[in-house]
């Protein structure tokens, strides 16, 4: 897929948000200002999110109880060991009763779940465009997608 503004990622992601049921999980790679947040904002939306939704960086985890599906929203990036990951209850979020959504899930790849919608996101030809590839990994997403 392909997007071509901040706008259309963010509508990618309320479409995406269609499909989507609690204990899923999703991997969001892409470099940093690439348009995760985006793509967040817009799940947010589709989930019934009516607030603000910030980027965690700061606070790794930003938690939306206020739609039909609860957002748990991680950003690893600032994390440097496991040990970090289970003290912000990770494990009790992830596969849980609501959506998870992961950034930098590189960083601890073998700490994440074997069921999950990876979302791949890179810098297209023009300075807004981006190109956005969704694959889904282990059978709870296979069967779905």
């Amino acid at each position: 897929m392909r997007t071509t503004s901040a706008n259309e990622t963010r509508t990618l992601g309320e479409r995406l948000a269609s499909s989507l049921r609690p204990g899923d999980v999703l991997l969001l790679l892409g470099d940093m200002g690439v348009g995760k947040s985006e793509l967040t904002r817009g799940i947010a939306r589709g989930l019934g999110i009516q607030g603000p939704v910030a980027s965690p960086t700061f606070t790794i985890l930003q938690v939306y109880d206020e739609g039909h599906i609860p957002l748990y929203h991680f950003d690893l990036y600032r994390l440097h060991r496991v040990e970090e990951l289970f003290e912000i209850g990770f494990d009790e979020f992830v596969g849980g009763d609501g959506v998870a959504l992961v950034e930098w899930p590189d960083l601890f790849a073998a700490e994440m779940p074997t069921d999950y919608l990876q979302v791949a996101i890179n810098p297209g030809a023009g300075l807004t465009e981006r190109t956005i590839q969704v694959e889904p990994k282990g059978s709870r997403f296979t069967k779905r997608w």
